[in-house]
C-alpha cells in the first residue's frame, strides 16, 4: 500500500555519513544502536484506545438479531413453534453478550506491545529507504496484530499497514519503505497498533507515542560514491568534459627532471646549471580561491522539472561545483535570497564546509517572492570583501535587464561573475513538436519569441563581459563544472 505523509528545523548532524546506507548496507538488527540509524522506543498512550467490535462479534449480532425477528413474525402470524425455541434465542443472545463482555475485560488488560523503530541517520531526496520495526511483548499466546506507522506529510510510504504474527516470548520484526518527496526535518510522533481480543470478538486500537526525527537531505549519494574513484574518472561518469592536464597551472609546484613532452619553458635554467642535467618547473592549478553562490530562492525556480523543482536541480548543481572545488583545495561559500529565511555561509575550504553547507540548505526551499538582484548583490559585497567567483543560479528572463544587468556589474567590479541560468526542458519538447494544428502553432511560436528574447538578454549580458551559462536543469551541475575546471586552468578565476 502506497501513501504520502511539514517539516520544523532541528538540530545539525552529519549528512554524508548517513548516505552509505544508500549502497546495499544491511539493516541492523533490533536493538543496535548504530550511529546510521535512530530508534525511539513507542509507550502506550492509554487516552487514545480505541475499541471496536469485530466482524465476527458482528456476525453472530446480526444472525441472533434476525433469527429473533424471525420468530416474533411467525409467533404474530399464528404458525405454531417450540415453546422454547424464542427462550433459546435470548438465552444464545444474553450468552454471546456476556462472552463479549468478558473477552473486552481481557482485552483491556493486555499490555501493550513495545515498538522500537529503527531507520537511517538521514534520507536522501526521492531515493527509497528501509525503515525497520522491532517489535517485544509480553503476551501468554499467538496474537496477529496490525501495525501502522504515523509517517509525517512529504514522506511517501510503501507496504503499510502491517500485518505482524506474535509468538509468546520472541520478538517479531517488520518493515516498510520511505521515500522522501521534499526536503527538510520530518517528525514521527506515534505509531499505532490494532490488537484482537483473545476470543476475538473484538479489536483494540492503541495510539503508542513514539517521537523520532529525521533529516532529508538533497540526493547527495552519488557524490559520496563517487569518493571511491579516482577523480577524473568520477567526473567523467557525471558528464564532466575536462581537459587534458599538462602540469602547467598557474601556482609553482615543485622542481622536477625534465621529461618527455616538457616544454622549453618550464626549464629552470640556474636549477639546471647545479645539477648538470635539465630541470623543469611543475606547476598546479591555483589553490585556496574562493567561490560564493548566489543561490535564488524567488517564485521562478518553483517550476517542476520532472521529479523535482528547479530549485532543487539548482541545489544539487551547487552541492556538486561545491564537491569538486573543495577537493581542488578551493573555499566555498553561499548566500541565498528571495528566501523565507535567507541565509548566508562564509567560505572556508577543507571537507568539513560540505557537511556544514548540506546542513545549511537542507530545508531551504523556494518562495513565491521576487527577486531582488541588486539588493543580493549589495549585501553580498558588504559581507564578501576578498575576490572571488560568484555565480549566480537562477531562471533569467527578458524583463531582468536593467535589474540583473545592474546587479552584475556592481559584483564584476570587484569578482569574477558567472550568471547560471536553467532552461525549461518544456519549451525545448515543444520547439521539437511536430505542429499539426493552430493550437499548437501558437504555442510554438509562442515559445520560440519567450526563448528569442531571453537570448537576447544573454547577448546584452555578454555584451558587458558577463558570462552566461545556460543549460538544462538535470545538465547544469556538470557543466559548471566542466566550466569551473576549464577557468582554474587558465587562470581565470
Amino acid at each position: 500500500m502506497r501513501g504520502e505523509g511539514i517539516y520544523p528545523r532541528g538540530p545539525r548532524s552529519d549528512p554524508l555519513r548517513c548516505f552509505s546506507h544508500i549502497r546495499g548496507a544491511a539493516a541492523r538488527p533490533v536493538g543496535d544502536k548504530s550511529p546510521r540509524q535512530k530508534s525511539s522506543l513507542c509507550i502506550s498512550s492509554k487516552g487514545n484506545a480505541s475499541m471496536k467490535p469485530s466482524r465476527l462479534l458482528l456476525i453472530w449480532l446480526a444472525v441472533l438479531l434476525a433469527l429473533g425477528i424471525v420468530l416474533g413474525a411467525l409467533r404474530a402470524l399464528g404458525i405454531a413453534l417450540p415453546p422454547s425455541a424464542q427462550s433459546i434465542n435470548w438465552g444464545l443472545l444474553l450468552a454471546l453478550l456476556a462472552l463479549a463482555t468478558l473477552d473486552a475485560v481481557r482485552l483491556k488488560g493486555l499490555p501493550s506491545p513495545r515498538v522500537q523503530r529503527q531507520m537511517p541517520g538521514s534520507l536522501a531526496l526521492g531515493r527509497w529507504s528501509e525503515v525497520h520495526l522491532g517489535i517485544t511483548h509480553d503476551f501468554p499466546q499467538p496474537l496477529d496484530i496490525l501495525v501502522f506507522d504515523h509517517v509525517p506529510d512529504g514522506l511517501a510510504f510503501e507496504h503499510l499497514p502491517l500485518t505482524v504474527a506474535l509468538q509468546p516470548g520472541q520478538p517479531s520484526q517488520a518493515g516498510y519503505r520511505l521515500r522522501p518527496l521534499k526536503r527538510g526535518h520530518f517528525i514521527f510522533q506515534y505509531c499505532e497498533v490494532n490488537l484482537p481480543s483473545p476470543l476475538g470478538l473484538w479489536s483494540d486500537k492503541r495510539l503508542l507515542a513514539a517521537a523520532d526525527e529525521i533529516r532529508v537531505y538533497p540526493d547527495f549519494a552519488r557524490l559520496y560514491d563517487g569518493q571511491l574513484l579516482a577523480v577524473d574518472n568520477w567526473l567523467s561518469q557525471l558528464g564532466v568534459r575536462q581537459r587534458q592536464r599538462r602540469g602547467q597551472g598557474q601556482e609553482f609546484h615543485q622542481l622536477r627532471e625534465f621529461r618527455e613532452g616538457d616544454s622549453l619553458r618550464q626549464i629552470d635554467w640556474k636549477a639546471t646549471a647545479r645539477h648538470r642535467t635539465p630541470i623543469a618547473r611543475e606547476y598546479e592549478d591555483e589553490r585556496d580561491q574562493q567561490i560564493i553562490f548566489m543561490l535564488d530562492c524567488g517564485r521562478r525556480m518553483r517550476s517542476q522539472d520532472g521529479e523535482l523543482s528547479h530549485f532543487d536541480h539548482a541545489l544539487n548543481a551547487c552541492l556538486l561545483l561545491s564537491y569538486t572545488a573543495l577537493r581542488q583545495g578551493d573555499a566555498v561559500g553561499l548566500s541565498a535570497f528571495a528566501s523565507e529565511q535567507p541565509r548566508y555561509l562564509a567560505p572556508v575550504k577543507g571537507a568539513g564546509q560540505l557537511n556544514v553547507l548540506l546542513n545549511t540548505v537542507y530545508d531551504l526551499d523556494s518562495t513565491s517572492r521576487p527577486a531582488d538582484y541588486q539588493a543580493a548583490a549589495n549585501e553580498l559585497l558588504v559581507r564578501q570583501k576578498r575576490r572571488a567567483l560568484v555565480v549566480l543560479v537562477t531562471n533569467l528572463r527578458d524583463e531582468d535587464d536593467e535589474d540583473l544587468l545592474a546587479a552584475v556589474k556592481r559584483l564584476g567590479q570587484q569578482h569574477r561573475v558567472l550568471v547560471a541560468s536553467l532552461r525549461e526542458e518544456a519549451l525545448d519538447r515543444l520547439r521539437e513538436t511536430p505542429v499539426q494544428s493552430l493550437p499548437e502553432a501558437l504555442a510554438y511560436c509562442g515559445a520560440v519569441e519567450y526563448l528569442n528574447a531571453r537570448n537576447e538578454l544573454h547577448e546584452r549580458l555578454n555584451a558587458h563581459g558577463v558570462v552566461v551559462l545556460q543549460a538544462r536543469p538535470g545538465e547544469l551541475g556538470a557543466e559548471l563544472v566542466t566550466l569551473y575546471l576549464g577557468w582554474k586552468k587558465a587562470g581565470n578565476l
